[in-house]
């Protein structure tokens, strides 16, 4: 599992510079299967699910989780599917809060004797 997952988000109201091309890059690494933009402002996933029912139940761990970190993406849902894209608004760009929080997406859905007992969602 990814030390992002044991990281939290920090308030970001702006006036901050995004993260550059090769620190998205670098961070990627700890994420599965997360596609980065070509201009490096947004990351995102589209997960699949074999029905509404599991999809709706993602959604629902993903907004609780984003709820406590207090730091929320942009989600299409369907059927079978939920992509989720993390920006940061305030900074038109990415931060470390959307790394720290695609890795607790990507944790809902470990088996559960990969996530560390330190994981804080």
């Amino acid at each position: 599992m990814s030390e992002l997952t044991s990281k939290r988000c920090k308030p970001c109201e702006g006036g901050v510079d995004p993260l550059t091309l090769e620190q998205s890059q670098d961070l990627l690494k700890g994420l599965t299967d997360w596609q980065l933009t070509a201009d490096g402002k947004q990351i995102s996933h589209d997960f699949k699910f074999n029905n509404y029912y599991e999809t709706m139940a993602f959604v629902n761990g993903v907004a609780w989780m984003t709820h406590l970190e207090d730091h929320h993406p942009d989600m299409e849902v369907g059927y079978n599917h939920c992509l989720i894209t993390y920006t940061t608004h305030a900074i038109n760009g990415l931060s470390e809060n959307d790394f720290i929080c695609a890795a607790k997406v990507d944790a809902l859905l470990a088996p559960a004797e990969t996530v560390s007992p330190t994981c804080e969602i």
